[in-house]
């Protein structure tokens, strides 16, 4: 079993969305038969069946084991993965697209980037998984407490000139055998967590004390010509 699976056929996602099909595929991180799964879940063995072959038609589940009991066969069915991503992909024409508004202090831009992280991740992942290889990537996650918005203005400044030095000293554009990889570093705040009855929140994570104030990315996006 996969950690993480990206789905990218629109009828996966349509498939994995449905509500008793997420109970099912989150049931199936252990193994179990259709008739197992509706004792547990109080549904109908021949519902739960049904739904089971769709989302083995999709990949979404396999075969575990087929066991005899007297003159029938039971079908132990497992997830093919303990968590599941839907790339952009799946929206096609109108999925997010980052070039075509660039800006570092937009919100809407930094999900942009995300999205096509995800996309172009999980490409990398389902080829790799079929040629049975590892992707080569590194992450970097860490929480930063600014004292103000001009600290975090000037942290975000530092960092974009800190990530395109690297990227000028390590970059050749004429290697041979190079491979090209992107970079992408984002700032933004954490939300809140939900607060309790008759209290106020602030969802937006917005703030009215000058620019920088939302977020700043910096990007290296050399393509890969191959």
């Amino acid at each position: 079993m996969l950690e993480v699976a990206v789905i990218e056929e629109p009828a996966a996602a349509e498939a994995s969305l449905d509500p008793l099909r997420s109970r099912l595929l989150a049931a199936l991180t252990e193994p179990a038969s259709a008739a197992m799964l509706a004792a547990r879940l109080g549904l109908p063995r021949q519902k739960v069946n049904y739904h089971l072959k769709e989302l083995e038609r999709h990949g979404l589940v396999e075969l575990d084991e087929e066991r005899r009991k007297g003159n029938v066969t039971e079908r132990v069915y497992r997830a093919t993965a303990a968590s599941y991503v839907i790339s952009p992909s799946v929206l096609a024409a109108v999925s997010p697209d980052p070039a075509r508004s660039p800006d570092q202090l937009s919100a809407r831009w930094l999900l942009a980037l995300g999205s096509r992280l995800v996309q172009e991740v999980g490409a990398l992942l389902t080829g790799a998984s079929r040629a049975r290889r590892r992707v080569a990537s590194f992450g970097i996650d860490a929480q930063v407490r600014f004292a103000s918005a001009a600290d975090r203005a000037a942290f975000a400044e530092e960092l974009a000139q800190s990530v395109a030095t690297l990227v000028s000293r390590y970059h050749d554009e004429s290697a041979p055998g190079g491979r090209s990889h992107r970079v992408i570093v984002g700032l933004h705040q954490i939300p809140a967590a939900q607060p309790g009855p008759g209290a106020e929140q602030d969802v937006t994570g917005a703030e009215q004390d000058g620019p920088g104030t939302e977020q700043a990315v910096t990007r290296a996006d050399q393509e890969d010509p191959r």
